[in-house]
């Protein structure tokens, strides 16, 4: 059976991150030729949530499928249509209490392969109140036990480096990979775990170079020296880092036997 390549770009941020990543695709693509390509899109709205017109320009681009976070709401309107009518490629934490809208994993079927995309929300630092992301992603495996599956990708949306270091030693051997996502700064610590799983702490990000994690410094500036809340502003145009990571896996083991990180720069205009 055919190895699977995958590609995953960490969280999109605005206009700026969707426009380089679809201007470095091609490249990316005929360098990497990935059968799969996920990225986190809660921020791919200007910063804001999801929108069908934004998902749909990165699948035009090239993207199968979409993972997101606790910011994955903030386009009210758009997001509790794209969840109730489920026609497109997106999901949610899945360790959001039950009965919220969405699903928090997919399975997908490339080229004969089934794919299960599990996204996960941590708990430490974080305001909300979730429910444990390691007994879920057990309750989720479990539930997958008796299918079939070449590989099972987690993107584990945390705050704190230690909780998503742990989950993936603990399912280290389980799932073929856990790729970290939130902080929008890359971490240096790609590597494959002892037992087969791909691993980073934080995919980083793909939006604006000169900023703080794709957002304008001068209102952030104002609310750090004076404690007074701003808008967040988003670039149109700039030079643009685009972060992800690239991964082999062996469909008969499902574990990762190929693992390294993306980091590239591009103009957006």
């Amino acid at each position: 059976m055919k190895n699977l390549k995958i590609l995953f770009f960490g969280d999109i941020v605005g206009r700026p991150g969707r426009a380089a990543v679809t201007k470095l695709m091609p490249a990316i693509k005929k360098k990497y030729k990935p059968d799969f390509i996920f990225c986190n899109a809660e921020n791919i709205s200007h910063g804001l949530g999801v929108s069908q017109k934004t998902l749909g320009e990165m699948m035009d681009a090239g993207v199968h499928a979409f993972t997101s976070g606790n910011h994955v709401w903030d386009n009210k309107a758009e997001i509790e249509k794209i969840f109730s009518e489920d026609k497109l490629p997106l999901v949610r934490p899945a360790n959001y209490p039950d009965g919220a809208p969405g699903n928090g994993y997919k399975l997908f079927e490339i080229n004969g392969q089934k794919i299960l995309l599990i996204n996960l929300m941590g708990r430490v630092f974080i305001k909300e109140n979730f429910d444990c992301p390691f007994r879920k992603l057990e309750k989720i495996l479990d539930e997958f036990k008796n299918i079939k599956l070449s590989a099972i990708l987690v993107d584990f949306h945390a705050e704190a480096t230690s909780e998503k270091n742990v989950l993936a030693r603990y399912f280290d051997g389980k799932v073929s990979a856990v790729f970290g996502t939130h902080t929008h700064i890359q971490t240096s610590d790609a590597q494959i775990l002892k037992q087969g799983t791909g691993y980073i702490t934080d995919t980083g990000m793909c939006g604006v170079k000169d900023s703080s994690l794709g957002v304008n410094i001068e209102p952030l500036l104002k609310n750090f020296l004076y404690q007074i809340p701003s808008p967040h502003e988003i670039s149109t145009k700039g030079i643009c880092v685009v972060n992800g990571i690239f991964a082999i896996i062996k469909p008969e083991t499902k574990e990762t036997v190929k693992l390294h990180s993306i980091q590239m720069e591009v103009e957006v205009q």
